[in-house]
């Protein structure tokens, strides 16, 4: 069996360290503000996370774009080159085109490297969910599964990957059409938070609120209880936009409501913080449906 490399972008919010105790290779996506452009790596290279969060409560902007073919074609070949398989698990399509810029960089690649296995999987996942998937793959991986066993899990898996979050200001969703201007000003007034998720189509869905912070946290516990499998032998994926409280909080619940053992906490990355903000909280696991 050929050695196969997992590759994945940074939208994905795996940390550092996680990154290099599962083996995998993160492409690092862009983002601008305040006029420059920074790429988003892993280990925080070029923007601390507590500044880019200070940048947008001071009232900061920022952007993002998608990963393109060359990017993924200058990551991708050094490992082809070595003579490795690669297996690509790309952030949702239904959230950005990168997906669309990976399968090209495929197909250019396998033309010129014949001999190569390179798969590209659109994983309909976002932040540490995309990062969850990537983990569960990156164990099969380790478990001695070929590279077309693991995009087959994740294929067959990926729409059990559950995205719950909640923001703390409507006024980033507002920004990126995910509410209107007026359900921001009066949601802010009378502190209504949102409850999203991600569907099977891999877009951000509203599909409810609640009346408080304290109260946005315990919905996302409360919807993991309604459909999470096998809660004592997972592990979950929790990520914050600078609020790192507020996650251990939904970390405590988690294990004391479901007796989930294992929790991992990160940042929420500037790629998809851009768009939900500071005081997002996002939790992750395998359940039934999405």
């Amino acid at each position: 069996m050929s050695e196969y490399v997992i590759v994945t972008d940074s939208s994905s919010d795996l940390s550092e360290t996680m990154a290099r105790e599962i083996g995998v290779e993160v492409l690092p996506m862009a983002f601008t503000m305040g006029g420059k452009t920074y790429h988003n790596y892993p280990d925080n290279r070029e923007m601390d996370p507590k500044d880019f969060y200070q940048e947008l409560r001071e009232g900061g902007m920022a952007t993002t774009s998608a990963v393109n073919v060359s990017d993924y074609t200058q990551m991708v070949e050094p490992i082809l080159k070595e003579g490795k398989d690669v297996l690509i698990l790309v952030f949702s399509s239904g959230l950005s085109s990168t997906y669309q810029s990976s399968v090209l960089a495929v197909e250019e690649l396998r033309e010129k490297y014949p001999d190569r296995k390179i798969f590209t999987v659109d994983t309909l996942c976002a932040s540490l969910g995309q990062g969850l998937l990537v983990w569960h793959a990156a164990q099969l991986q380790k478990a001695g599964k070929s590279i077309e066993e693991v995009r087959d899990w994740t294929e067959e898996n990926k729409l059990h990957l559950c995205h719950w979050f909640t923001v703390d200001d409507l006024h980033f969703l507002k920004r990126g059409g995910r509410v209107s201007a007026a359900t921001a000003v009066v949601g802010s007034m009378l502190q209504i938070k949102p409850v999203l998720h991600v569907d099977d189509e891999g877009h951000l869905i509203n599909v409810g609120k609640a009346r408080g912070r304290g109260a946005s946290l315990t919905a996302l516990v409360d919807h993991m209880k309604e459909t999470a499998i096998d809660p004592a032998e997972q592990t979950v994926f929790i990520s914050h936009g600078d609020c790192l409280a507020d996650a251990e909080k939904v970390a405590a619940d988690v294990k004391a409501r479901l007796g989930f053992k294992e929790v991992v906490i990160n940042t929420i990355g500037p790629v998809i913080g851009a768009h939900s903000g500071p005081g997002t909280v996002a939790l992750f696991f395998l359940g039934t449906k999405r």
